[in-house]
C-alpha cells in the first residue's frame, strides 16, 4: 500500500483524537500507571509518529488484555504538540498534574526544551532514538531515557560495516549528506573522529530543512566520487535524497541511512529503484517477531488495534512497540524492586535502569541498561532493501563504543557545567 504525506497525516489526526479516549476510562480506576505520549502528529515528525503511537499504544493494549502488570493498567494519554516547544511545555505540564511517571515526546527539540523539566520534576523522559545523544550518560541525565542506540552509535556501526566490506577504510572517501539541523549535525563528530582514526576522507554537505532541494548537492557528491555515502535527514529530506541519489548515477549498494528510513520512503521514490539500499535498524522489522505476532492475534484481531492494519510490522510501527516494551519491562522491574511503590517517576526510574538482557522476546538485541548507561549496550544492525523489504546484512552488535562513550562523557560533562 502507497501512504503519501496526506495519507499520514490524515491518519495521524485520526490516532491522536482517538487516543484520549483510553485517559478518560482509566480514570475511574485505582490501579493505573500513566504515560504521556506528547508527540507530533501534525507538522514535521508527521512521517514516523502514527506509526510509532500505533505500535507503542497496540503493545500497551497487549498487555493490559493479559491482566495489566501487578494488577496495574498501563495508560497512554497521547496528544499532538506538533513540533511546537510552548505547546509542548503546556502538554507536559497537564500531564504532571496528572499524575505521568514517563513521557514521550519524540521531538529533538521537544526533547531538548523538556530536559531541565523532566529532571527537576523527576519525570522520566524517553527519547526513542532522538534527542540529545549525551543522555545515555545516567549520571548526568538521571531522568532522561533513550534506552535506544544513539546517533553516535549510529555512526559508529554503519562506518564499521563500510570497513568489514572494504576491509580497510584507508585511501577511502566517505560522503555525508545531511539536514542542516542539530539533528543533522549531530553525529558529524563520529565520522569525523573515526576518519582520523581509520585514514578515510570525510566530506560533509549540509541541506536546508526540510530538504525539498537538495539538486544543487548531489552532482558534487557525484564528482566527489566516494566510496560510500551516508544520508542523514528524516521525511521528505530523506526521499528527495535518495531520488537524487539515484538520479545522478550513485550506487544504491554503497548508500546508508540512519534508523528513519522506511518502507514508505521506499514505495516514494520506487521499490526496485532503491534496491541495495542500506539503513541503520535497532529492532526487527516485518511481522514474523512473536511480540508482532501475539498483536496481530490478540489485538488487531479482536478489532482493538490503534490503526490501520496494514501498518503494522512496519519499520516504525515496530519500534513503537519495542519502545513500549521496554517501558512496560521497566514497570516490571520497578515492581520487582519495590512492589509496594507509591507509583512515582522516581519508582519507575528505578526499573528502567535496571533492565537486564531484554529483548522482547526477540524483537530487539539483548539491552541491559543501569544508573551510568542510560543506551542500554548500543546494539543494533545493518540492513538492506531487497525490493520488497529490508533484509538483514550483520547480527546484531556493536562497534566503536569506546570513542562513542569518550564523546559521551565529554559532551555530558559540558552540560553539567552549563546546563547546555
Amino acid at each position: 500500500m502507497t501512504l503519501n504525506r496526506r495519507d499520514f497525516v490524515a491518519g495521524a489526526a485520526a490516532l491522536a483524537a482517538a487516543a484520549s479516549l483510553p485517559l478518560s476510562r482509566a480514570l475511574a480506576q485505582d490501579k493505573v500507571i500513566r504515560f504521556g505520549m506528547l508527540q507530533d502528529f501534525t507538522r514535521v515528525y508527521t512521517f514516523v509518529t502514527a506509526e510509532y503511537s500505533q505500535g507503542q499504544r497496540d503493545y500497551l493494549t497487549l498487555v493490559n488484555e493479559r491482566g495489566g502488570i501487578n494488577g496495574y493498567k498501563l495508560v497512554a494519554e497521547v496528544s499532538d504538540h506538533g513540533n511546537d516547544v510552548p505547546r509542548a511545555i503546556e502538554t507536559y505540564e497537564r500531564l504532571k498534574q496528572q499524575g505521568a511517571v514517563l513521557i514521550d515526546p519524540l521531538s529533538t527539540p521537544v526533547a531538548r526544551a523538556l530536559v531541565p523539566r523532566a529532571m527537576q520534576d523527576q519525570i522520566n523522559m524517553l527519547t526513542a532514538l532522538s534527542g540529545r545523544s549525551d543522555a545515555a550518560d545516567g549520571s548526568v541525565f538521571p531522568y532522561v531515557m533513550p534506552l535506544s542506540p544513539n546517533y553516535w552509535t549510529q555512526a559508529g556501526i554503519l562506518v564499521d560495516f563500510f570497513r568489514q566490506q572494504d576491509k580497510d577504510l584507508k585511501g577511502k572517501k566517505i560522503v555525508v549528506v545531511h539536514i542542516d539541523t542539530p539533528f543533522g549535525r549531530e553525529p558529524l563528530p563520529i565520522f569525523q573522529a573515526l576518519g582520523k582514526k581509520l585514514g578515510y576522507e570525510l566530506q560533509t554537505f549540509p541541506y536546508t530543512p526540510p530538504g525539498n532541494d537538495q539538486a544543487a548537492i548531489w552532482p558534487q557528491v557525484r564528482r566527489a566520487r566516494p566510496d560510500w555515502v551516508v544520508f542523514w535527514g528524516a521525511g521528505v529530506g530523506q526521499t528527495v535524497a535518495l531520488s537524487e541519489a539515484i538520479r545522478n548515477g550513485i550506487r544504491m549498494d554503497r548508500v546508508a541511512s540512519s534508523v528513519w528510513l522506511s518502507e514508505s520512503d521506499m514505495e516514494v521514490v520506487g521499490k526496485n529503484e532503491t534496491k541495495g539500499v542500506l539503513k541503520f535498524e535497532a529492532c526487527a522489522g516485518g511481522r514474523e517477531p512473536k511480540l508482532i505476532q501475539d498483536i496481530l492475534k490478540d489485538v488487531v484481531g479482536k478489532g482493538k488495534g490503534a490503526g490501520p492494519e496494514a501498518k503494522v510490522g512496519t519499520s516504525y510501527y515496530n519500534i513503537g512497540v519495542m519502545m513500549g516494551a521496554i517501558i512496560v519491562e521497566g514497570v516490571r522491574v520497578a515492581f520487582q524492586k519495590n512492589a509496594n511503590g507509591p507509583i512515582t517517576g522516581p519508582w519507575l526510574n528505578e526499573g528502567l535502569r535496571a533492565i537486564t538482557n531484554f529483548t522482547a522476546e526477540g524483537l530487539m538485541p539483548a539491552m541491559t541498561s543501569s544508573k551510568a548507561d542510560h543506551q542500554g549496550g548500543g546494539r543494533g544492525r545493518v540492513v538492506r532493501w531487497d525490493g520488497a523489504k529490508f533484509v538483514p546484512t550483520t547480527d546484531w552488535f556493536s562497534a566503536n563504543q569506546d570513542l562513542v562513550w569518550e564523546e559521551i562523557r565529554k559532551s555530558s560533562a559540558e552540560f553539567k557545567a552549563s546546563g547546555k
